[in-house]
């Protein structure tokens, strides 16, 4: 049985996740504002900027739903 006080996985995983998300969303970010001498296939893209704020999002969602349980 759970005790009381215990946080549900999800909780950690936002909080993982939203951590992550904002990490590969500055590198994205950094990443705009001074571009690499060789860019990659599809640079203008930004996949780094789309995925980590998805990412931030999401895990800041499972986190902000998770908050206050516990089992």
């Amino acid at each position: 049985m759970s005790e009381p006080g215990m946080k549900p996985i999800w909780y950690f995983v936002g909080i993982m996740l939203l951590m992550m998300g904002g990490l590969i969303f500055l590198a994205g970010i950094y990443q705009v504002l001074n571009p690499p001498p060789v860019p990659t296939v599809l640079a203008e893209t930004h996949p780094s900027i789309w995925w980590g704020a998805f990412m931030a999002l999401f895990g800041g969602s499972m986190y902000w739903l998770t908050r206050k349980q516990s089992r």
